[in-house]
């Protein structure tokens, strides 16, 4: 299992996450941010565990990502 990371509240809605990894990113149409899919908030960290087969898509996600929010653990 790994782990994806995202401080939601920095993101600027570029849409690289979900290019990268359509299944575990969407956009939002209330703020124009990206979301996490199924994703749970933890003082602005939204979190949410994946298997390894998520991994490289999200990988991607996260080095594509121009203000560096994503990680993965």
């Amino acid at each position: 299992m790994l782990q994806i990371i995202q401080q939601r509240h920095k993101c600027i809605g570029c849409n690289y996450c979900v290019e990268a990894a359509p299944d575990r990113w969407r956009m939002s149409k209330a703020d124009g941010k990206c979301s996490l899919v199924d994703a749970t908030n933890n003082k602005g960290f939204w979190r949410v565990q994946v298997g390894e087969h998520e991994r490289a898509a999200n990988e991607v996600a996260a080095s594509v990502c121009p203000v560096s929010i994503i990680q993965i653990r």
